[in-house]
């Protein structure tokens, strides 16, 4: 059986060693079970040698990005039989890589990237790729040492868009924490009978459906679309979707829910439609759970809209 991975990302003076001894202090998550901690980041902070006897952890360190492999990493298991193990990645490696390399022993169970909101802008402007990785692979985002100002730029900058299944929240410097998305309806009447999107919403409707899935079963809607067709999708499916700006410029990706073509014929692909459909929440493999499936109720042809890509915007 597969030992669960807790992987810590985040750059330096981000709060991750903080953040692991919070949940390591936690009852309910220690539960008398053996905790490994691969360290591969030496910051500010250090694990008390006292808590770590207390919690039953200990503590493992790799210093070189070239010594995090498979063959490291089961040495540490069977040095210390973990129950779970707790990773605090160096925010310069490569996350990716890291996952990818990670053993079949272990089993990625959640990624919790946390960021120094105070610093931020800083690395979004300077290493901005590196961060965007940071943020598309977590499961959670945890803005630390937010303010108002701080908070609003996050907001400014589409950080949901980023990665719209991850939790995020931020722990403000007040000690009070917050919900990235709390207090802000999508900019459409969800309960109007049949929802329309302009063209501008689609960035919008694609985040809050992506968030809140829940709130869209059983609702229909109608959008204008770019078709995508690929192996990914069933022979009777296709996704209507945008071009969406992600974070920046540069960083401009294709967006969009399968749709069911429920008996009506497929448009080709690479074209422009208007789809009327009604939405219900399924599980399914490419949204790694629950997400909306469109059920086709018209497929109209469209012309392209004046803007291709669209934002993420409320």
């Amino acid at each position: 059986m597969a030992i669960p991975v807790y992987m810590f990302a985040g750059f330096l003076e981000s709060g991750k060693t903080s953040f692991i001894a919070s949940v390591l202090g936690d009852p309910g998550f220690t539960r008398d079970e053996n905790t490994l901690i691969i360290q591969c980041e030496e910051g500010m902070e250090e694990y008390d040698p006292e808590f770590l006897k207390k919690t039953h952890t200990v503590v493992e360190c790799i210093e070189d990005e070239d010594e995090y492999n498979g063959d490291t990493l089961r040495a540490f298991v069977r040095k210390h039989h973990p129950d779970r193990v707790i990773i605090e990645m160096n925010g310069m490696w490569d996350l990716d890589a890291a996952i990818e390399c990670t053993p079949k022993v272990l089993e990625i169970f959640q990624i919790i990237t946390t960021v120094n909101a105070e610093t931020f802008e800083v690395y979004a402007a300077n290493i901005g790729q590196r961060m965007l990785q940071h943020i598309t692979d977590a499961d959670m985002v945890v803005f630390n040492r937010a303010t108002e100002e701080t908070r609003q730029l996050i907001r400014d900058r589409n950080v949901r868009s980023m990665n719209p299944r991850a939790s995020i929240y931020f722990e403000n410097d007040d000690g009070t924490s917050e919900d990235y998305g709390e207090g802000m309806p999508p900019p459409y009447d969800l309960d109007a009978p049949i929802v329309e999107l302009e063209d501008y919403h689609f960035g919008v409707f694609y985040l809050h459906a992506s968030e809140n899935p829940e709130m869209y079963d059983g609702k229909t809607i109608r959008f204008k679309g770019y078709v995508y067709r690929g192996r990914n999708v069933g022979r009777d499916e296709f996704v209507p979707g945008r071009m969406a700006m992600v974070c920046c410029a540069d960083d401009v990706r294709f967006v969009g829910f399968i749709a069911n073509g429920n008996g009506l014929p497929l448009p080709q692909a690479k074209t422009w439609v208007t789809v009327t459909a009604q939405i219900r929440v399924e599980e399914r493999k490419q949204y790694k759970g629950l997400g909306p499936v469109l059920y086709a109720m018209s497929i109209e042809p469209a012309s392209e809209p004046e803007e291709e890509v669209v934002t993420f915007n409320y």
